[in-house]
């Protein structure tokens, strides 16, 4: 009968199971740290995000949202790829229609990556439909911010804003529903394109 090990075998196991997950996990959450909260003494030059980091991170609520034409989203369509969140007013007009189409190359200018992408317009009820967004597209979410549910959604993008306006406003959630970064309304999305061609090379989700 083999004896049981003794309490210095287990923490020597321990501390190797412990060194393992350093050498492995170690240096992703080394790089994410330097490159989002080193501080700017810390980030390489040229390494600067361009947008402004969510701290901390917002979790959004898994909830339906009624989408044009009847019907409504799954509650997780904010889960399971990145989204690019494009937030209308009442209206979808052509500042709207811009970064729709502008965000469109952003996913495709990712190439392969783009696959982990999907674009959403989140609108006040009646503002989207096919006039105004053209035809559906495979990796476009338009759903409307109506009733308590669409109140619930939106008030951590409207509070981002903090006093501008929120429309116009494109923000980046993560495949778990982490609400992590946002761009002011008139930002050029080549910025956002570099932040998010860091986030998707530094982790594997989504």
């Amino acid at each position: 009968m083999t004896p049981p090990p003794t309490a210095a075998a287990v923490r020597r196991r321990r501390l190797q199971l412990v060194a393992i997950a350093l050498v492995f996990l170690g240096p992703l959450a080394l790089a994410f740290w330097l490159y989002y909260g080193g501080g700017p003494a810390l980030r390489p030059a040229g390494h600067v995000n361009r947008g402004t980091l969510v701290t901390p991170v917002v979790v959004l609520p898994e909830l339906s949202l009624p989408v044009p034409g009847g019907g409504a989203t799954a509650p997780d369509f904010l889960r399971g790829k990145w989204s690019l969140v494009t937030l209308a007013g009442a209206h979808c007009d052509a500042d709207c229609r811009r970064v729709l189409e502008e965000s469109k190359r952003v996913r495709l200018a990712l190439e392969r990556d783009g696959s982990r992408v999907r674009r959403v317009l989140l609108g006040a009820p009646g503002c989207c439909g096919p006039a105004e967004v053209g035809q559906p597209e495979a990796d476009l979410v338009v759903a409307w911010l109506e009733g308590a549910d669409g109140a619930r959604l939106g008030a951590p993008f409207t509070r981002l804003a903090a006093g501008d306006a929120a429309q116009g406003r494109v923000c980046i959630v993560d495949p778990l529903g982490n609400l992590m970064m946002t761009y002011a309304p008139g930002t050029d999305l080549k910025d956002l394109l570099k932040d998010l061609e860091k986030l998707l090379r530094l982790s594997h989700i989504g």
